[in-house]
């Protein structure tokens, strides 16, 4: 009975992938500090007690009833801070690696107690937290938590889970674009993309402007990387560590060329999941291509938490692995309440054309000319046609994303007349989101809401007017308004 117990710890362990855990635990670990840090920073004054989408009315109303979420019964902007600093501080240990020098458990709980906190904020961000990304990390944090600490092999169980997860991932991306748009049919999607994706980078404009063969080849490339790589990121060694190459080469060109929040960089995370110790090895020889433990029997309990846990994924995989194959093919869908083996996807459709809603206020009592009205400027999102888009990724603008949903003509849910009540009013919270308040902190007097049609200044126009971009107004959004 020993010898098959020692023989099954061993083939439980999967010692040739430690450079593989360290890569999934800490990068989890650290796009939790980012999500916590950034939820710290912008919840109080989207969805604070006085906020744009209060969470206790909503909760009043019913909101997040039966949702697994530490808020249901009470919530307060305090209780909320409390949350966030303890989920940085645990996430920021873990980077450090710190859990990790313990028993597997310790890591284990650590996992599960930033997965508790950071899913609590989800359930009740309404919304603002209605992205795709926010359940990647969410299910992300539970799977890494069953990798276990350094005196214990990784689980090749848990590994396999995480390139299950990718693989989700990147197919189910890959599929929605063939399934929702024939510009990913015909190669011409990245004409648009670069131009009118929801936050635009320092580089976006210069990928835009490349010739339009490059742009085919680059969608030819993703549907390579998309419908074909992950399939072989569960092929034997090196095959799959070549796939998860692939994988992270083409989510990095996405970190150049766009702000996605956490969703490249995590998916660049999750991917090392398929990379080798030898492979690093090969390319980094200073790495050991083997671990001392590798052959050293996990503890009998520590196998039954993987494997319990392992159970419970593969029972929540049927309706996403359903979901990839459906003509109906769902994007950024969760099939139960804790936010577990979801389906994934984006950019279904390319927007053709870039369109952005610029508030404006006048402190005038009689606003009748052009000069009376000053904009006001967000972090992340177009405005100022000569200011270059900024890096903000993997830190999410939750507002400025929104922004873009409403210029696209997605309804804004009382958000958006909120913003513009509070900015009458001065408010200081809400100010602290935008990158630039025209009147200094005082209340306008009156505030308005104009549709512009953005797009990229070619190298000739940038040459003469020194603009980034070239916009002309389209129609207005909101009348001016006052304070009754």
């Amino acid at each position: 009975m020993d010898a098959v117990t020692e023989w099954f710890g061993a083939w439980f362990g999967a010692g040739h992938y430690e450079f593989a855990r360290q890569m999934l635990q800490r990068g989890v670990a650290a796009i939790y500090v980012v999500a916590f840090l950034s939820t710290l920073a912008q919840f109080p004054a989207l969805l604070g007690e006085h906020g744009l989408l209060p969470v206790p009315r909503y909760l009043a109303r019913g909101g997040a009833a039966g949702m697994p979420t530490l808020f249901r019964l009470h919530y307060s902007d305090r209780m909320l801070r409390a949350v966030c600093v303890v989920g940085a501080v645990v996430a920021a240990a873990l980077v450090a690696g710190l859990p990790q020098l313990g028993p597997p458990w310790l890591p284990l709980v650590a996992f599960l107690l930033l997965w508790i906190l950071y899913l609590s904020i989800v359930k009740v961000g309404q919304t603002f937290y209605g992205f795709g990304w926010e359940m990647l990390l969410c299910e992300a944090g539970f799977l890494v938590a069953f990798l276990g600490s350094n005196e214990v092999a990784p689980p090749i169980l848990v590994i396999l889970l995480v390139r299950w997860l990718v693989f989700r991932l990147e197919f189910g991306a890959g599929m929605i674009k063939m399934r929702g748009d024939r510009s990913w049919r015909d190669l011409t999607a990245l004409y648009y993309h670069h131009e009118t994706q929801p936050m635009p980078n320092p580089l976006s404009r210069f990928a835009h402007l490349l010739p339009k063969s490059v742009h085919r080849m680059e969608v030819l490339g993703n549907h390579v990387a998309q419908l074909v790589v992950p399939f072989l990121l569960f092929a034997p060694q090196p095959v799959a560590s070549i796939a998860a190459a692939v994988v992270i080469l083409t989510q990095l060109w996405l970190v150049l060329t766009g702000n996605f929040a956490w969703l490249n960089v995590l998916t660049i995370v999750l991917a090392f999941g398929a990379v080798s110790d030898d492979a690093i090895h090969a390319i980094i020889p200073a790495m050991p291509a083997t671990t001392s433990y590798s052959s050293d029997p996990a503890p009998l309990s520590w196998v039954a938490i993987v494997l319990i846990a392992t159970a419970l994924m593969v029972v929540l995989s049927w309706p996403p692995l359903r979901n990839l194959f459906s003509r109906r093919q769902l994007m950024n869908a969760s099939f139960n309440r804790f936010s577990l083996v979801n389906a994934y996807g984006a950019f279904g459709s390319v927007t053709q054309e870039r369109y952005e809603v610029v508030i404006e206020g006048s402190i005038a009592e009689r606003p009748l000319r052009e000069e009376d009205w000053r904009a006001y400027e967000f972090k992340g999102k177009p405005g100022d046609v000569r200011r270059i888009p900024g890096q903000f990724a993997p830190y999410h603008l939750r507002l400025d994303w929104l922004m873009w949903f409403l210029a696209l003509g997605s309804p804004d849910s009382g958000w958006f007349r909120a913003l513009l009540g509070k900015l009458l009013v001065a408010d200081r919270a809400t100010l602290r989101l935008l990158r630039h308040d025209p009147f200094d902190g005082e209340p306008p007097t009156w505030i308005r809401a104009r549709v512009y049609l953005y797009r990229f200044a070619s190298r000739s126009e940038r040459r003469e007017t020194g603009q980034w971009w070239m916009r002309e107004e389209t129609g207005e959004l909101v009348a001016p308004s006052r304070l009754r």
